[in-house]
């Protein structure tokens, strides 16, 4: 199953396969860097944690390290890839040509009800911050946003693709997360651009999408 495949699912609540279990929930640490850059991953502990036993494990494994979040060495073993951040220059070229037309196309293709689970996830995200203290919990949010679009946009091929993206820049704001004073203000942007792509504004969803962006990688690179 792909990226695209495992996040359908996700969101509309199919019942997950045990690889795809381990999957997502060996993924989410990786991304969220619960697991840690250059940490080895046991596939033992992995399993027994997972409740999913070994071969899900090592089928998850596989499918991560075609998203570029682990790495395996021959008689060594498997282990979280690092956060480059020379890498921020080479995601930013895909989302910034990518995220607009995924934010465009969901506001021109989306289902009635898509659009209503939209809507209220643009009141959730409205004053965030206000309730949501933790910024991890917050960049949570963030990807629990991404994810929505993409998945609104109607294309798997393209939601692969930025789906994976995003993991791979999410990683990039956990590594610096406690130096981005912004980051309430960066997921609350969410709210209008769900809004305009609720109400069909193709135009102006693909404009914020594309601040959004612009205004990710400039954060990070300010505290470099």
């Amino acid at each position: 199953m792909s990226e695209a495949m495992s996040v359908a699912s996700e969101l509309s609540g199919a019942p997950l396969s045990l690889a795809d279990r381990a999957y997502e929930g060996i993924r989410d640490r990786l991304v969220m860097l619960d697991i840690r850059p250059g940490e080895p991953l046991n596939d033992d502990a992995l399993a027994q944690e997972l409740g999913t036993g070994r071969t899900p494990v090592r089928e998850a494994l596989k499918r991560l390290e075609g998203d570029r979040l682990v790495v395996a060495y021959p008689r060594r073993g498997t282990f979280a890839t690092a956060v480059d951040i020379t890498d921020l220059a080479h995601i930013s070229e895909i989302r910034v040509e990518l995220e607009p037309l995924a934010a465009s196309r969901a506001a021109r293709t989306a289902s009635d009800a898509t659009r209503a689970q939209l809507a209220e996830l643009a009141v959730d995200i409205t004053g965030l911050d206000a309730v949501v203290g933790d910024r991890r919990d917050l960049l949570r949010r963030d990807v629990e946003v991404h994810r929505h679009i993409y998945r609104a946009a109607g294309n798997p091929h393209l939601e692969d693709i930025l789906v994976r993206q995003d993991n791979l820049a999410t990683r990039i704001w956990c590594l610096f997360l406690d130096r981005l004073p912004a980051i309430a203000g960066h997921v609350g942007e969410h709210a209008a651009l769900l809004e305009a792509i609720v109400e069909g504004e193709a135009e102006k969803a693909a404009r914020l999408a594309l601040e959004h962006v612009v205004g990710f990688e400039r954060a990070v690179r300010e505290v470099l």
